[in-house]
């Protein structure tokens, strides 16, 4: 006898059976899926099922589920975005999620949070200022502060302050003299010396000192 299924015809996931192991009955055996008994062929091996989602069509972030294996049923399988279950497409991958955070559209500063990042829902992102949290706004930048100090208007001798970066609290900078602590100035420099000897009072043949060159001494 020669039993045609000792070379294992019909591979993997298929049941080999031969009805007839006579050598004079050759390509009788037939070929059985595994999960799904009514595929049978006779001869060769059969074509049993096709998973769709081993190729992992759908990619990353979704899920696949092909609900019937048959070599009958393809192009069914279906993806599902892992952030929102209720987005599914059929034969083909979901349009899952846009964060429009992930284009930080807020800017340096600021917050960026998308409640939802649905391709359904866009201009939701909003925008709040890291130093101000009162301040946020919706689908748009927000504006959140100006350092008054950044473009130096006090000048040299001089410290700037500004106490309140809000966007909403401006020209309200402190000047402060260097020389002269005492002496400030709100929204522009303040004025810190004056040295009585630069018109020189005291004529020639004399050295002239000022003390305390403060507007506050004369």
């Amino acid at each position: 006898e020669k039993d045609e299924c000792s070379t294992a015809p019909c591979g993997a996931g298929q049941t080999c059976a031969d009805p007839n192991p006579s050598p004079a009955s050759l390509k009788d055996f037939t070929c059985t899926c595994d999960k799904d008994t009514s595929v049978q062929t006779t001869g060769t091996p059969a074509t049993c099922e096709v998973d769709e989602c081993a190729t992992t069509p759908c990619g990353m972030g979704q899920s696949c589920t092909d609900p019937n294996l048959s070599y009958a049923s393809q192009h069914d399988f279906v993806c599902t975005c892992d952030s929102d279950k209720s987005i599914t497409k059929i034969d083909g991958p979901a349009t899952c999620s846009k964060d429009e955070c992930s284009t930080d559209p807020c800017g340096a500063g600021q917050t960026c949070a998308d409640p939802n990042p649905s391709p359904s829902s866009l201009k939701d992102f909003t925008c709040t200022c890291d130093k101000d949290t009162s301040v946020q706004t919706t689908g748009t930048p927000a504006t959140c502060e100006v350092d008054e100090c950044a473009t130096t208007p006090c000048g040299m001798g001089q410290s700037c302050t500004d106490p309140n970066l809000s966007y909403a609290s401006q020209h309200d900078f402190v000047c402060t003299c260097d020389s002269d602590k005492s002496i400030t100035k709100i929204d522009g420099p303040a004025t810190c010396s004056k040295d009585e000897c630069s018109a020189d009072p005291c004529g020639t043949g004399q050295t002239c000192a000022d003390p305390n060159p403060s507007p506050t001494s004369l």
